[in-house]
């Protein structure tokens, strides 16, 4: 069944504070099983996560041995509120460390989790102590505050590979760590990640939510991406280009304020064009760095939305061939 738009849910979550959405153990595993050398002898933090009940901290926890961690953290933030009589604070974030001890390993479906002073926010003093230990970090942060977690990553030098919306590409800070080569997309994205847990207030929108046979509340989105800089295997393969631009010019209008052509589908980049196309934003699913440069995005000289005939197509990303074809 064909799914509908739930830009409608999406956009909701990022105005809500909590950002609920609640990550699939199967969406987890479809993803990290690509990155498994990556974590030997390594501290994994999970810092938007309820050890308690997180499927990121029960794939690692699960997982701990063939993966050869050396620890995993979880933290997560509980919204304080004030009594309006004692302005005494009733909720404090908490956290959890996993070793794999012997003890741990017969207490993991009681944990017993260590309360932080405050409320265990990312980027609270003490969450940063936590991230400090942290060589990776694997989590679902808040749609809302997507910016400012990924910011605050790459100041600290941190490795990591996140769930975010697809928009998240749009964003200046986000497109410009993906031109300079400091984090690009993961394995899955759209439909490879297939739905999110979410709690009892949030409506079930679109053809494909559902209830499944644990009593989850679970939403499609279909525009979710993984983001990271763990390599893989994935951006190392060349996209296989068919198509010629030479003898089929018209189907590669040129841009009113840009000197380029405008290509509609990834599929249909043509192997012969030495300059600079314009291609949709789903093309960084399939970006190796090898064979493409990425000039610039969405803007032309004029610093206005790349345009045809004084049309707008939707954004487009400006790159250049780098391993160019001559047309026979």
């Amino acid at each position: 069944m064909a799914r509908k738009a739930t830009n409608k849910l999406l956009q909701k979550a990022k105005k809500s504070k909590s950002d609920e959405f609640y990550t699939q153990l199967c969406d987890i595993e479809s993803e990290l099983k690509h990155y498994k050398p990556h974590f030997k002898d390594k501290v994994v933090f999970c810092n938007c996560d309820d050890p308690r009940i997180s499927n990121f901290f029960k794939y690692f926890a699960s997982n701990f041995d063939e993966l050869g961690l050396k620890k995993v953290i979880a933290s997560c933030y509980r919204e304080q509120s004030e009594d309006l009589f004692n302005q005494i604070s009733s909720e404090r974030g908490f956290f959890y460390e996993y070793e794999n001890t012997p003890k741990q390993k017969s207490s993991i479906e009681s944990i017993k989790v260590i309360p932080f002073k405050g409320d265990g926010d990312f980027r609270s003093a003490e969450s940063l102590e936590l991230l400090k230990q942290a060589d990776i970090v694997v989590t679902n942060p808040p749609f809302s505050l997507f910016r400012e977690y990924v910011e605050q990553l790459v100041s600290h030098d941190k490795k990591f590979l996140i769930i975010g919306n697809v928009n998240a590409i749009t964003y200046k800070e986000i497109f410009k760590l993906i031109k300079e080569n400091m984090a690009w997309l993961g394995i899955n994205l759209g439909r490879g990640v297939s739905g999110f847990i979410v709690p009892e207030h949030y409506e079930l929108y679109g053809t494909e939510a559902r209830i499944d046979e644990s009593g989850n509340r679970i939403v499609s989105p279909n525009n979710c991406l993984w983001l990271t800089n763990l390599d893989s295997f994935k951006r190392h393969e060349d996209i296989q280009l068919v198509k010629k631009y030479y003898g089929n010019e018209n189907e590669y209008p040129k841009y009113d304020n840009y000197d380029g052509i405008n290509v509609n589908k990834t599929k249909d980049i043509p192997l012969d064009y030495e300059g600079v196309m314009g291609v949709p934003i789903t093309f960084l699913h399939k970006f190796n760095p090898d064979q493409f440069e990425i000039i610039k995005f969405r803007k032309g000289d004029d610093d206005k939305d790349l345009s045809i005939n004084g049309k707008h197509p939707y954004f487009r990303i400006l790159v250049k061939n780098k391993k160019i074809k001559v047309s026979e």
